[in-house]
Parts: C-alpha cells; structure tokens; sequence
C-alpha cells in the first residue's frame, strides 16, 4: 500500500460529517488537486465521546459509498502505541506511531554501540543538492541522537511489528511521529532518526517531526516565518537524501501534525513543496468539530443555545479541560468573555467570534482554543448534541466543507 503524494488528515469527534469531508476533497479534485482523504481519531478521542475504532470506518466507508468516492482513501489509528493498537488493527490501515513517552529515555548500551557503528560511513558531509546545502554529522551527534531517540525508534518497531502480524507486510500505511519533544529535532537529527527507522525495518512513509514555533490547536502559527522556511526546506532535502542512503519507500513525506488553521505557513509550505517535488501529509483534526459550534451557533434557536451551553460549561472547567493540551494551547483567561456576556450573543457573534478569521473584529484566538477543547461537553450531552447536528445539516455540513477546501486545501496544495 503506498500513499499518494498529497493526503489530508481529518478528524470527526462525532462521526456526523463524512460527507460534508469527503464533498471538500471532491471539489478539490475538481479543481485539480490531487488530495486523498484520511479520516483520522486517537484513542483518547474515542475514550472521550464513547466510539470504537470501528465507527471511523464505518463513517468512512458510508460517506465513500453514498458519494460514489472511487479512489483511495484511509482511516487512521492516530497516535496509537502497543498498549492502546489491538483496538485499531482490525479497522485501521494507516497507523500514526506514537513514541513520545520514550523519547529522551536511553536505549541498553549494546544498542547504542550497534547503531553508533552503523553510522560510521555516514560521518561527515552529507550534501543537500536541492537546498545547496550540507549537513556535517559528527560522532558526537549520533551519540547525541541516539540518547535521545533509538529507544523510542525501537518502540516504533514493536508496534509496526505488531500491525504487520495482523495485517501484513505491505498492507497498510505507516507514520512515524516524533513531534512531541521539547525542541524541535536538527536536519541532522532527522537523517539519523530515519537511519534508525531504517535499522528497525520499518517502512516509513511519512514522519512528523517537530518543528520551530508553536503549533496551537486551530489557531495560527506563532514564530519566526523565516525560521520555519530554512527548516521545513531542509526536512525536505533530508527526506529525499535519507530515502537513497536508507533504502526507505520513495513515497516519504512529511507530516504536519497541529496542521489546521497555520495559514500563516501555507504559502511557504506551498513554494517548498513544488521546489521539491515533494508530497505532504497535513493533519487538520479538531476543526471540523469547531465548524460544528459554528454551524449550531449560526442556526439560531436549541443550536446557539447549545453552543453557548458548551463555552459556559468549557470556563467553568477550564484547568480540568486544558491541563491535557498544556503543550499544544495558549489562553490568556483574562481576554476569554465571560458567560453573561456570551449567553447575550446572537449567533452571528458567537459564529464571528469562533471562527478563524482574522479580519473579522470579533474573531477571538483565546475563545477558539478553549471551545477546541471542549468536545468532551459536548459527548456528555449525548443525543441533544447529535440530533441538533442532524436537524441542522445544511448549515453544519456547507461550514465543514468550506472549512477544509478553501481555508486549507487550496491555500496548501492549490
């Protein structure tokens, strides 16, 4: 199974909006971009609103059936390791590796001295022809690295060893994802960890590395553009390098995970991927779930009343709901309004405040993470909340299209 040049990650909490997902990738094809749908969900996901791995494909494979959807798509195990995969083997055939509670941990001595001498050919410079650059990896930084991440990369190859005996070899798609780390990893850092991917047999097909800057839930980019642009143009070279040192799949890309709403990145994302010639996989999970707010909130009546139940609970438990993204979110409480003030909006205010616009005067970044976060409200209201998304289709469902086609597809791939 090789995964095409372009895909799309996108996640759906409640399982209600295939279609409008699907419509999305559909006109983008129409338009000429070749983007390939991938409906992710993590375990902690489906803990939070009560589904199985089972009702993503189930979703997925129902929005393919009824829009006649004739080529390939996939439904990820998103941040799965060897404790929570069995619950996604069946179901899944694009595995997301999660080895971040290893990383940082060091492998037993013989490990680290196998894959020392592994890399002594490599010692030194490794031209970069499409960026006109080298990287010099010296002895000290395979040492270095491989403190850091061979017992995490021998973690990831249990857990592709596990897939594949259920599966098979070559019938699924896998990720390897090293994003969430203290720092962002070195060009040299990433060859040396594909090399790593390499010695555990496991045939990568996109990686998620961390990048530079702060990668928020559903807000923009914040850092240094330029930065970003040396690095992301790197990754890129390191990729295609490490493919002909390594031995890995030609189908290599990189993975941009925390990828919805960095409309600030997708310009220099767009230029660097026709430089190369490189493919890209861009997750844009949460989203959807805010389109639906959006949708509910713009719909007036039981709908805007439900959105603003959601944020008035969301601030009343606001350290118990984001003590789990204290890495991935930045709310300053003091520009969060308060619940007499939202519970006065009508819903063209809530929808304006929520949706990621930053022309629009009342879009409020603070407002937005918090409402991200704040799905499991949302799975506690059971059917009141899903059957006001099915009263309120249209309205939900053109909000989640236009969602991923025009702010992401487009301005990415286009």
């Amino acid at each position: 199974m090789i995964v095409e040049k372009y895909s799309i990650g996108m996640g759906d909490r409640f399982a209600h909006q295939g279609k409008a997902q699907l419509r999305a990738v559909q006109k983008a094809w129409e338009l000429g971009l070749s983007v390939h749908p991938v409906w992710n969900k993590s375990n902690r996901e489906h803990l939070l609103v009560g589904s199985r791995p089972g009702d993503l494909r189930a979703e997925a494979a129902a929005a393919v059936s009824e829009l006649g959807w004739e080529r390939p798509y996939y439904v990820d195990a998103d941040h799965i390791g060897l404790k929570t995969v069995e619950g996604f083997l069946a179901s899944s055939d694009f595995f997301t590796l999660d080895v971040a509670d290893f990383t940082g941990k060091s492998a037993d001595t013989e490990s680290l001295e196998a894959f020392h001498q592994s890399m002594e050919k490599h010692i030194g410079l490794i031209e970069l022809p499409i960026v006109g650059r080298s990287i010099d990896i010296t002895p000290d930084d395979v040492c270095s690295a491989a403190e850091k991440f061979l017992l995490a990369i021998q973690e990831a190859g249990r857990i592709y060893r596990r897939i594949e005996e259920f599966k098979g070899a070559g019938t699924f798609v896998t990720e390897v994802s090293v994003d969430e780390t203290d720092t962002p990893q070195t060009p040299v850092e990433l060859y040396l960890i594909l090399a790593m991917i390499a010695g555990e047999g496991i045939p990568v097909q996109t990686i998620a590395p961390k990048f530079t800057g702060r990668f928020n839930k559903g807000v923009d980019y914040v850092g240094e553009l330029e930065l970003f642009d040396k690095e992301f143009d790197e990754d890129l070279a390191v990729l295609q390098v490490a493919v002909h040192h390594f031995g890995l799949p030609a189908s290599l890309k990189l993975s941009v995970h925390s990828g919805s709403d960095k409309f600030s990145l997708y310009p220099i994302i767009n230029r660097l991927l026709k430089k190369h010639d490189a493919g890209l996989h861009v997750k844009t999970a949460g989203t959807t779930w805010l389109e639906e707010i959006i949708g509910l909130a713009e719909s007036g009546g039981e709908g805007l009343q439900i959105a603003k139940t959601i944020y008035c609970e969301a601030l009343s438990h606001f350290d118990e709901l984001t003590a789990p993204y204290a890495t991935v979110i930045d709310i300053c409480r003091d520009r969060l309004p308060s619940t007499v003030e939202v519970e006065s909006w009508g819903g063209e205010k809530f929808a304006g405040t929520l949706r990621h616009d930053q022309s629009n005067p009342d879009y409020n970044s603070d407002f937005r993470q918090l409402m991200h976060v704040a799905f499991k409200l949302a799975a506690k209201m059971g059917t009141r909340f899903t059957d006001a998304l099915v009263a309120n289709e249209t309205i939900v469902s053109r909000n989640v299209s236009a969602n991923i086609l025009e702010r992401h597809i487009k301005p990415i791939f286009g």
